[in-house]
């Protein structure tokens, strides 16, 4: 294994060390009871009311999107751009086939109304007006 390998093996050993210090004082340290509020189910940032099978509102899940597919594209974006120069076309197609993903996920937020902040206008309904 080449020297170069130690300091990140170290560093992964120091993070997995103070990762597992950190679970064993919790266990030990922690309260252990569990009430009716910490075993009662919880959905779509919003506990349970009552029994009633309510509907849950996609937009929840659209806005999760919505910022998973900028924040990743944010983020190949910045390096790609620092070593393009390098990489030469195949990089540059490379990245756009990945643009392309995202912008088919970025057409598929705005079909269903994930871009629209009327929050009085049900999540997924269409365009249209009849």
């Amino acid at each position: 294994m080449p020297a170069d390998h130690y300091p990140v093996l170290l560093a992964l050993g120091f993070a997995l060390a103070m990762g597992g210090a950190v679970v064993a004082l919790s266990s030990l340290l922690g309260r252990r009871r569990l009430g009716r509020t910490l075993l009662s189910p919880y959905e779509s940032g919003q506990p349970l009311l009552d029994r009633s099978r309510k509907r849950i509102s996609v937009l929840f899940f659209l806005v999760a999107i919505d910022f998973v597919i900028f924040d990743v594209e944010a983020a190949f974006l910045y390096p790609w751009v620092l070593v393009l120069r390098e990489g030469g076309w195949p990089l540059f197609w490379a990245m756009m086939v990945f643009v392309g993903m995202i912008l088919v996920g970025l057409l598929y937020i705005w079909r269903r109304g994930g871009l629209d902040l009327d929050p009085r206008r049900p999540a997924g309904a269409g365009t249209g007006d009849g």
